[in-house]
């Protein structure tokens, strides 16, 4: 049994050990009562040591999720912990020091958020004010001693003697209102400012310190920690009731604990009463807009504040800078209610309202004029609508087009068109004077149409127009009535497109805008492309033949081009770009090589290359060629790749970079940025290759199958006829990317596919198809022995042949490859299948029988 007991009492311990070290990171599940007050303390010194307070500690319990019960007792201990801590300080407190309160104030909960109010709570002015979790309007306890503040039971008095004599003391005072003062005896001050307070002990302590009387000793008396006060709170309020509150504590305090009115209650009228009598009357309008505190009073114990039901309200809507409802006093006129809105919006209209009120038996509307806003006293449910200004204007006219400054002017009295003309300050260059248009409203609002002769009317030979109210006049520019003017430059120039027209403007101009000509331009063979406006349309363009200067030196031009002129830069016939092959594998000199002829074949780049090595083996030598679906790199794209290269080659460090090295690094990227918007804009692809494309990959999607097209293929050779007899037909001519591959003699063969053990064997001489397929295992079942075929190291193939009832394999070479296919899968017939095959024979038979005569005894 006493086993069971400790067993059970190391469980607890333990239990309430891992709470305790698992409460802040799982204080959701915490259970209070389980915590002792010293367990409470340290988990609160390790919340304190991560920059946490009590209430952030219950906040963070109820966001946890600690039910509604569980904080409440959480809140209650912390509570009753922070109180027990502050008992135990030293009673003697310098004037520095924190002051405290005597007592437990009542917990006053956080208010909701604005989003719970209704729309009509909302509208109230002044409701929002107790719900802002910002304000709550608690008094500060560490001010300065206040000499007005009235002493009561639980005060804490502080009082220091120095000069002469020293000494302090601390006094509390007692239920009966009084301090016991060792030596003096009991002093009444409960109800006495702390100004008579101050004199009263005084007084009585200069019975044992006689300098205070003579003026060598002084005598401070400072107020400690404070006493709490209960308030009752009644009336139309959210939580009307009984509340603990600090005794600097001041009616807006109390409001704000108990949630402040609600709909009903009175925001102007609330009334503080003490000993049964009205102490004052409080307006909260007067913090609102005024921000004073009417009320400086501070609440005592058994004060009672109530809040009436609300006597006036009104309400304001409209262009005001806030709308809602609004309590008005007997005593105020519109004008305070205006000002309670914060005015006018600029767009209100000011000089009129308009008024719904109730009366007996209806409702009725009445206008109020603006003379009359300081006599007009508002009613309870009186609504005012405030409206808005006309969207119109009173005096504008206004010009647009081709002005150094079109706008809008004001209407002023005879205002003509000339006048508004030079009030824009007159016409661009670019104005279209034979004819503008004026847009006129007339009285009806419907639209006129004015045809104005500009040039007429700014020479004088037109009468000037006068203008009206909403007149508009646009004066077009010249430009707009016409296609906008353009050059196109295409062909062997570094920035083809299109460019601005200029009057007077040669072929040489336009080339010098395209950045010049690329190296194989022929500048003596230059199109001029001109539309053709001929009366029966058979004429679609011009062509001008054009020859200029190469270096664009100015020279005498027949051709001036024309708007719309179309330039075509041909290229030069004889010029060639750089083009590449690649040899590698077993040869001398691998590498690449420059094609020097357009005929040049695989012969001479085995010449050029140094011959074989030891260990070639030219019977398996293949061709990889670029075939015409490969994209290679633009003439820009690669030179756009090698002025980057020249480039990232210029020097980096401040040392070796000089001026020149700065101007050709900014004079190599504009080219490069030039480069790319020529490949953009030309991507060079034959659109018949494009079409190509286009039309496999089409197909490909109909019929949903798989195509891959392939940018290169690989091109079998015979190399050894090629050596024997050059520039034949087996020596191809090259072209750019081609590859030559020569290989090392290949000793072995592969087979793959329906064989029982694929695998690659040594080539033996003389060895045939069947004898590498045995060393493979043989045929599989599914073996389709009749398309075998052989794939050679130079990519020819050649498939096995019938001749009568004979099977010819083909040969088999080093480096070569086997491949056996599988034979095509075949569906078994079906039951309805065979159903209709009997069906068939019979129909079949019943026909023959009726086409055989019978014999002739029958």
């Amino acid at each position: 049994m006493k086993l069971r007991i400790l067993l059970l009492f190391f469980f607890f311990a333990l239990a309430s050990t891992t709470l305790l070290a698992q409460s802040l990171s799982d204080i959701g599940k915490v259970k209070v009562d389980m915590l002792s007050d010293a367990q409470l303390q340290e988990m609160l010194d390790r919340a304190k040591g991560q920059g946490l307070n009590e209430s952030q500690v219950v906040s963070m319990a109820r966001e946890r999720g600690m039910p509604a019960a569980e904080v409440g007792k959480l809140q209650q201990r912390l509570s009753k912990l922070k109180q027990a801590g502050r008992g135990a300080q030293v009673a003697s407190t310098s004037q520095g020091e924190e002051r405290m309160m005597e007592g437990e104030l009542t917990e006053v909960p956080a208010p909701p958020a604005l989003e719970t109010l209704s729309p009509y709570q909302q509208k109230i002015f002044g409701f929002t004010l107790f719900y802002n979790k910002e304000l709550n309007f608690n008094p500060s306890l560490n001010i300065p001693t206040p000499q007005g503040y009235v002493l009561g039971a639980g005060d804490q008095l502080l009082i220091d003697i120095y000069g002469a004599s020293q000494q302090s003391y601390d006094l509390k005072v007692s239920p009966d209102g009084k301090v016991l003062v060792p030596n003096v005896g009991p002093i009444s001050v409960g109800g006495s400012t702390i100004a008579a307070a101050s004199a009263r002990i005084k007084s009585a302590l200069t019975q044992i310190y006689s300098g205070l009387s003579s003026g060598s000793s002084s005598m401070d008396l400072r107020l400690g920690n404070i006493r709490t006060v209960q308030v009752a709170l009644a009336g139309e309020l959210n939580r009307p009731g009984n509340y603990t509150l600090p005794a600097f504590a001041s009616p807006f305090n109390a409001l704000f604990a108990a949630g402040g009115p609600n709909e009903n209650g009175s925001f102007r009228h609330i009334q503080v009463y003490r000993d049964s009598k009205l102490l004052t009357e409080i307006d909260v309008y007067d913090f609102l807009i005024k921000g004073s505190h009417s009320s400086s009073i501070t609440l005592r114990d058994n004060d009672v504040i109530i809040v009436p039901p609300v006597r006036a309200r009104v309400e304001l809507t409209g262009p005001v800078r806030r709308e809602g409802f609004f309590e008005v006093k007997p005593n105020e006129n519109l004008n305070d209610l205006i000002s309670f809105a914060g005015g006018f919006k600029p767009e209100g209209y000011k000089d009129r309202l308009t008024l719904t009120r109730m009366t007996g038996t209806e409702r009725k509307v009445a206008e109020v004029e603006a003379a009359g806003f300081a006599a007009f006293v508002p009613k309870d449910g009186d609504s005012f609508r405030i409206g808005e200004i006309l969207e119109r204007f009173e005096n504008r006219v206004q010009i647009s087009g081709a002005l150094n400054r079109p706008g809008t002017f004001a209407l002023e009295p005879g205002l003509t068109l000339g006048q508004l003309i030079q009030k824009a300050e007159g016409l661009r260059p670019d104005a279209f004077v034979n004819r503008a248009t004026l847009y006129r409203t007339q009285t009806d609002y419907s639209l006129a149409i004015v045809p104005v002769d500009i040039q007429g009317v700014l020479s004088g030979k037109v009468a000037d127009i006068p203008l009206q109210r909403e007149d508009v006049v646009n004066i077009p520019s010249r430009y707009e009535l016409q296609e906008e003017y353009y050059l196109k430059i295409s062909g062997e120039v570094n920035s083809p497109g299109a460019f601005a027209f200029g009057e007077n403007m040669r072929v040489a101009d336009l080339v010098l805008q395209a950045g010049g000509f690329k190296a194989g331009a022929a500048a003596g063979r230059i199109e001029v492309v001109r539309r053709k406006n001929s009366d029966d349309g058979s004429q679609i363009a011009e062509i001008l033949p054009v020859a200029i200067a190469a270096d664009l030196s100015i020279s005498e031009t027949p051709i001036i081009l024309q708007p719309f002129d179309h330039v075509i830069v041909r290229r030069n016939p004889g010029y060639r770009a750089e083009q590449l092959v690649r040899v590698e594998g077993e040869i001398l000199y691998p590498g690449e090589y420059a094609l020097t002829s357009s005929d040049e074949r695989i012969s001479d780049l085995l010449r050029r290359s140094g011959g074989f090595t030891a260990y070639s083996y030219p019977k398996g030598a293949t061709l990889i060629r670029r075939n015409e679906y490969f994209q290679s790199p633009t003439e820009a794209q690669q030179q756009q790749q090698l002025l980057q290269s020249v480039k990232s080659n210029l020097p980096l460090d401040s040392l070796n970079r000089s001026e020149l090295n700065a101007q050709l690094e900014g004079r190599i990227q504009k080219d490069i940025d030039n480069k790319a918007k020529a490949t953009a804009a030309n991507p060079e692809v034959l659109m018949v290759d494009q079409y190509k494309k286009q039309t496999i990959e089409t197909l490909a999607k109909r019929d949903s199958i798989q195509v891959e097209v392939k940018t290169t293929e690989l091109i079998g050779i015979d190399l050894e006829a090629i050596l024997k007899k050059p520039n034949s037909s087996q020596d191809l001519i090259l072209m750019e990317g081609d590859v030559l591959s020569i290989p090392k003699e290949l000793q072995t063969v592969r087979m793959r596919g329906e064989l029982l053990f694929p695998t690659s064997t040594r080539f033996q001489q003389g060895a045939g198809f069947k004898q590498y397929i045995s060393r493979a295992g043989g045929f599989t079942d599914r073996s389709r022995k009749s398309k075998s075929y052989v794939v050679y190291a130079n990519g020819n193939v050649n498939r096995t042949k019938r001749f009568i009832f004979f099977t010819i394999y083909p040969r088999v070479e080093p480096g070569a490859e086997i491949v056996v296919p599988q034979k095509p899968e075949r569906e078994g017939m079906t039951a309805q299948g065979w159903i209709g095959i009997g069906t068939s024979l019979a129909t079949l038979g019943l026909l023959i029988n009726q086409l055989i005569p019978a014999p002739a005894g029958n």
